[in-house]
């Protein structure tokens, strides 16, 4: 049957002029709508076989080929995460049935349960994949606009070394490691949580981030001090593949009830995984670290990420400061011209 039910919504299915057998659900209860819709696609089936006009994408066909031409990023699972939660709002839409409309009741629906910030990270991708199919795919001719929240600025979050003991300390061993060698490298978790002994050299006290694991997507060297070679030494011997495993597996996610109470026991409050590379960014550029070998370091791909931290160190500007000293001291002010400028 062309036209059949799954539970109180009516569905169609349709061979189209090419042979290609197309089912799809109508979205709606009625059935007078679901035929309507039946007959507008039959035909618009037939002017793109007959005369070659340009065929309408779905919701469905845009996400499919965005997974394909974005399965390289190591984040793509995030995606995948995200698209899933999008799918009972745009399910089998056409591309140009998408307006500014649908998107707004989105990110209501998203705002009712998220942050700002998480709304944002869902339109964002929303918005690509629009663009993507309008700019690169030509698929449809215009996209709605996907205007973001505004964001508060949220302050680097660092601990001190005197916290860092305290949260190590209260650390079961093998996130200890972990985290002590985070602390040591300002690796993201994920590149610690899948470090693998062949991406070591314990003799030149190298550790190598292939191109497929960055975040930036390109290769990263990130050379060992002696906290991460004296970590890395008592690892040795407790699994032949990974380095930081916990009976027998690699740490997947270390945000766990243990980090968690350990983070209680130390007295630390709003401190994420993530944090430690900020606290390890933020130890750098306090000892004299500069902006740009910060950058080099963590692997970033643009220097304004790491802006963040320049607030931390403005040793490099107090030789600055001091260039126009005496200006002031060489006509001093009387008190009471003081007096009379402060009480006006």
């Amino acid at each position: 049957m062309s036209l059949y039910k799954r539970g109180n919504t009516w569905w169609i299915s349709i061979t189209a002029p090419n042979g290609q057998r197309i089912r799809r659900s109508a979205r709606t209860q009625s059935r007078e709508a679901a035929q309507e819709y039946h007959d507008r696609l039959k035909a618009e089936l037939w002017r793109v076989h007959t005369l070659g006009e340009k065929p309408r994408r779905t919701w469905q066909d845009a996400v499919k080929r965005w997974i394909r031409e974005k399965e390289h990023k190591a984040d793509i699972a995030k995606d995948v995460a995200k698209l899933k939660w999008l799918h009972p709002f745009l399910g089998d839409c056409y591309l140009d049935e998408i307006n500014r409309d649908l998107v707004d009741r989105i990110a209501e629906a998203k705002k009712a349960e998220s942050s700002a910030s998480t709304v944002n990270r869902y339109l964002a991708l929303l918005r690509a994949i629009l663009r993507a199919a309008r700019d690169d795919w030509e698929w449809i001719d215009s996209a709605p606009r996907v205007r973001l929240y505004p964001e508060p600025k949220r302050r680097v979050r660092w601990i001190t070394r005197e916290e860092a003991r305290r949260l190590l300390s209260a650390l079961p061993s093998h996130l200890e490691a972990m985290a002590a060698f985070s602390l040591a490298t300002g690796l993201r978790q994920s590149n610690v949580s899948s470090l693998r002994w062949e991406q070591l050299d314990m003799a030149r006290g190298m550790a190598w981030i292939h191109a497929d694991q960055s975040k930036s997507g390109r290769a990263i060297g990130v050379p060992l001090n002696e906290d991460a070679v004296s970590i890395l030494r008592k690892r040795q011997g407790i699994d032949d593949t990974y380095v930081f495993t916990y009976r027998g597996k690699p740490i997947a996610c270390p945000n766990t009830r243990a980090w968690r109470l350990a983070l209680q026991k130390a007295g630390i409050k709003d401190f994420r995984w993530h944090d430690l590379r900020h606290t390890w960014a933020s130890w750098h550029v306090q000892n004299g670290t500069s902006l740009q070998e910060l950058q080099e370091l963590g692997g970033w791909s643009s220097f304004e990420m790491v802006l963040r931290y320049a607030h931390l160190s403005a040793d490099h500007l107090k030789q600055v400061a001091s260039r126009i000293e005496g200006t002031i001291s060489s006509h001093p002010v009387q008190s009471g011209t003081l007096r009379k400028v402060v009480s006006y």
